[in-house]
């Protein structure tokens, strides 16, 4: 079979698995987050931690929530680092030094991942598990919850009563609540999910134990015998699934899943490919259940869909038909992929793992053509939101869906609405302080980066190839994405510290516009439609919303990548 073909054949069993899954995993989580009742085990939990569940918060006290949370998160996380030389099950590592411990906490609670450490010769079976593995869960849940509240900001009833006599609408503000968005997202959606997909790459040949360090034979180097080589074991396969299923992407080993105890085989690899996507590309369907149009989400399914799909088709084109005489022998640019994967299916997962914030890698991104780590910086360059990640996907996409309406709005010269909410100055604002966040931190710090003498010495490679790298590493970062140009020396203090301070600013400065977002307009009445309102449910809105998405990325970012992966990839 070619290769070109496998890839293909790939491609339609992904997406034939993703369509069969849209439906029920839709309704599931429309009724998860619209649910009034406890189950006995989220009673219990809302009881040890001393929270009310039924209470309804406005945006401000369900933003504290998810800053309280997150600060202890990271809190937690840091000192379980600083902490594990003298833990049981630590495998005899050393504490991690505080410059990176601050960099991993704040990387795992961010939904980052970034990891600037060797997974298999720096944690232990503890923070791997009670540490690592635990952020994965609610780190997760928490991007849920925010893009649940501001999906609420749309749908919820502003008329719950009479305020007077005159029958005047109560206006309200209230989001829902935090914490019991929170502990459903992983007690009813994550949990049982994960424990499937464990079972499922465990059969496929992924380890799951808790082995220590061990032989595992003998390793060649020239003409003569080299030293034994060891491993150790670890809980593989249920970090796994839960790091592909909520979009976070830390590898249990350094080689993440290009290693073959996280992803031995083809099947394994499309499999992870499919939980990277499963929940994003739900999540639209449980939105236009939530606000009362099913149209309404596959509009931003569709968007979410095109998307995706021309980065696949333009990086299997990009791939496959580089040209050169050994390219041309291996049926395109093999360099830094794995065999047993191919050209297709790592396509399909670079793509896939940098349109969402998962940043799990089963190939060197750095090793791609020169276009094709552009078409991976570009992913994370648009905001991560075809289909994104879990939460921060959907949420991104309806802040994009706003700024259509508006774009929409002015060339009409009519007042905006969205699913029959006004979008005035207010809302706009918010969506744009939410849309410069980002590329203000991607771009100020690479330029930092690149201005001051000792960042540049972490990097391997100079030129263009070389700024990519430090381009790629903060855009990562920003956009929560976490995976990597290899080649950059990202372990000192510099790029620990602003790395970290860019994955937090870029992970909950954005939510607190959301979140105010969702307020402003969950206390409007909505208005009626009428022959002057623009259809979102159309295919011209979706057109619409997709070239926003594009044009407004690609004038922010085009000329910092026109100084690198452009001039590389036109160069060669």
């Amino acid at each position: 079979m070619s290769p070109v073909l496998a890839g293909l054949l790939q491609l339609l069993a992904l997406i034939a698995a993703l369509a069969l899954a849209h439906l029920p995993l839709g309704n599931h989580l429309a009724r998860v987050y619209s649910s009034g009742t406890h189950r006995r085990v989220e009673r219990w939990i809302y009881r040890g931690v001393g929270v009310d569940p039924d209470a309804e918060m406005r945006w401000p006290a369900y933003l504290r929530c998810v800053l309280v949370f997150s600060v202890a998160g990271v809190l937690f996380l840091y000192l379980l680092q600083r902490l594990q030389g003298v833990l049981p099950g630590s495998l005899g590592f050393a504490s991690i030094d505080p410059d990176q411990a601050f960099n991993t906490a704040v990387s795992f609670v961010t939904n980052t991942n970034w990891q600037s450490y060797y997974g298999e010769q720096a944690m232990g079976h503890v923070v791997q598990t009670a540490g690592l593995a635990v952020q994965n869960f609610v780190s997760a849940a928490v991007g849920m919850a925010v893009a649940v509240a501001l999906v609420r900001g749309f749908s919820r009833p502003r008329a719950l009563g009479s305020a007077r006599a005159g029958g005047t609408p109560l206006r309200t503000g209230e989001l829902g609540n935090f914490w019991a968005d929170l502990v459903r997202g992983v007690v009813r959606v994550l949990v049982p999910l994960a424990a499937v997909a464990a079972v499922v790459l465990v059969a496929g040949g992924v380890i799951q134990n808790f082995s220590g360090i061990h032989e595992v034979g003998q390793f060649f180097h020239g003409h003569g015998t080299g030293g034994p080589q060891e491993w150790n074991g670890g809980a593989v396969a249920s970090q796994e699934a839960v790091k592909m299923l909520g979009t976070n992407g830390g590898g249990y080993f350094n080689a993440n899943s290009a290693h073959p105890f996280e992803n031995p085989t083809p099947f394994t690899n499309l499999f992870e490919i499919f939980l990277i996507l499963l929940i994003p590309f739900s999540l639209p369907r449980a939105f236009g259940l939530m606000v009362g149009s099913v149209r309404q989400g596959y509009a931003i399914l569709a968007t979410m869909a095109t998307i995706w799909a021309g980065f696949v088709a333009l990086m299997m084109w990009t791939e496959f038909t580089h040209r050169g005489p050994a390219l041309e022998i291996a049926g395109g640019a093999m360099e830094g992929k794995e065999v047993r994967f191919g050209i297709g299916g790592s396509s399909i997962f670079a793509v896939s793992t940098t349109l969402t914030s998962t940043g799990a890698v089963d190939s060197f991104h750095s090793s791609f053509t020169g276009l094709g780590g552009g078409i991976t910086m570009l992913g994370m360059m648009l905001g991560e939101i075809a289909p994104g990640g879990v939460g921060s996907g959907l949420y991104g996409m309806l802040i994009m869906a706003v700024v259509a309406v508006f774009i929409a709005g002015l060339m009409v010269g009519r007042t905006p609405e969205y699913l029959g909410k006004k979008i005035g100055g207010r809302e706009i604002k918010f969506a744009a302080c939410y849309i410069l966040i980002t590329p203000a931190l991607v771009l100020v710090l690479t330029a930092a980066a690149m201005a001051l003498p000792t960042p540049g010495h972490s990097m391997t490679n100079s030129g263009a190839h070389g700024f990519s790298e430090v381009l790629y590493a903060y855009t990562s970062a920003a956009n929560n994405n976490g995976s990597a140009f290899a080649g950059l020396d990202a372990d000192t203090q510099w790029f620990n510290t602003t790395l970290g301070l860019a994955m937090l600013l870029g992970r909950f400065l954005p939510m607190v516009f959301v979140l105010a977002l969702a307020g402003s307009l969950a206390r409007q009445i909505p208005v009626p439609a009428t022959a002057g309102t623009l259809r979102t449910e159309k295919p011209l809105f979706t057109g619409l919303l997709a070239g926003a998405v594009l044009i407004i990325a690609g004038l922010t970012y085009f000329p910092a990548l026109a100084l690198g992966p452009l001039a590389e990839g036109l160069a060669s």
